[in-house]
């Protein structure tokens, strides 16, 4: 029994900030990796309030009580994926607690849109013109070209975001990004032409690794709500090289020390780069969790806990790298034609998600979606090789 209590006492300890499906990646794997896992959320009937050794029912928001939690915790690493608000909170608590994060500027710059497309203009990387939407004046505007984008300065997950074509769509375009905006302020910013992509690299100790280039599939005009995500990117190795160079310089521009990050970028067919955004955690859409795993073999998952603990990610190869995509439910059209590929070919499903009711809702952005499906190899949506 003395034995028991000591291998309990010496076991490591890891705060997620965080207890919903994403998350809940991050607190199995922390768990098969013999770490006690402390999740912090609202108590909503999320599935990490169950399969993380301890739960609080506090607000990911709540830094100042959670931190209070921590000094009793004493965590070896606090960490979270997917999430830019879950992120304020792991590096203001890594740095009071003297634990591997980012600095609260990297934060800053990384969580709020306008201060990240000011540090890309002062160090030349490539990103959209853009103006804040208090400082926007009618001189401003007539020197961008429509159509632009509105979003809110503070979110992610597609929400607030409109494109608009003509000036008389501005105001209520500001007004829904500022609705959804922590900080009550939005962000118009010329829209980019292109495919999309989004970029998965680690850190460690302000050295860069990457990992996968990521296709992005959207619901295009106005809202631009993810679909779907395959890995790896049909893209050649000379732009992939470029690609490499843009993102790396960003990651410096911003600061970007230690863990995950998501670069999201455009390419036109002239081969411009443009920088979207970026964010200092792990993508979200089960694209860090999950899609770099099953197409790269590399353990993502366990290269951000190992890093968040100060330790150096391991590069080995944990499974046969192979073409993994997620697709979102949208419609009960969705279900069917997943339900028809699980039944023809059940070797190709990964996960399937929990489906959500289909109360009639409309999908406004990432949240709202009813659910997702992972596959792997080379099989289209339809089921068909």
């Amino acid at each position: 029994m003395d034995q028991k209590r000591e291998k309990r006492k010496m076991k490591k300890k890891l705060v997620i900030i965080g207890a919903n499906d994403f998350q809940n990646q991050l607190i199995l794997k922390a768990k098969e990796k013999g770490f006690e896992t402390y999740a912090f959320a609202w108590r909503d009937g999320a599935v990490g309030e169950k399969t993380a050794d301890h739960f609080y029912p506090i607000s990911i928001v709540e830094k100042e009580q959670i931190l209070e939690e921590c000094r009793k915790i004493k965590p070896d690493g606090i960490i979270s994926i997917a999430s830019d608000l879950a992120m304020i909170t792991v590096n203001y608590i890594a740095e009071q607690l003297g634990l591997v994060g980012n600095g609260m500027e990297c934060t800053l710059l990384t969580t709020n849109k306008y201060y990240m497309r000011k540090a890309f203009a002062k160090n030349g990387d490539p990103s959209p013109k853009n103006y804040c939407s208090d400082e926007l004046t009618e001189e401003l505007l007539q020197g961008m070209q429509f159509p632009l984008i509105v979003k809110p300065v503070d979110r992610s997950g597609s929400r607030g975001i409109t494109k608009i074509h003509h000036e008389d769509e501005l105001k209520e375009a500001i007004r829904v990004a500022t609705e959804v905006s922590f900080d009550k302020k939005a962000m118009i910013e010329e829209f980019v032409e292109g495919t999309e992509y989004s970029v998965e690299y680690i850190s460690y100790k302000g050295k860069h690794r990457f990992l996968a280039m990521t296709l992005k599939y959207t619901t295009g005009d106005p809202n631009y709500i993810e679909t779907g995500h395959v890995e790896p990117a049909p893209i050649d190795e000379k732009m992939l090289s470029r690609v490499k160079d843009v993102v790396e310089k960003a990651l410096c521009t911003l600061k970007v020390q230690n863990g995950a990050s998501h670069s999201e970028v455009k390419i036109d067919d002239e081969g411009n780069i443009k920088i979207i955004e970026i964010g200092a955690r792990m993508g979200g859409d089960c694209i860090g969790s999950d899609l770099v795993r099953l197409s790269t073999g590399y353990d993502f998952v366990d290269m951000v806990i190992d890093v968040a603990c100060g330790i150096q990610p391991s590069f080995e190869k944990v499974c046969v790298p192979q073409r993994a995509r997620i697709d979102f439910i949208f419609s009960t059209e969705d279900v069917e034609k997943f339900r028809k590929l699980e039944q023809k070919y059940p070797e190709c499903i990964y996960r399937m998600s929990d489906i959500e009711p289909f109360d009639g809702h409309k999908v406004v952005d990432s949240s709202t979606r009813y659910g997702y499906v992972i596959t792997t190899g080379e099989w289209d949506i339809q089921g068909e090789e």
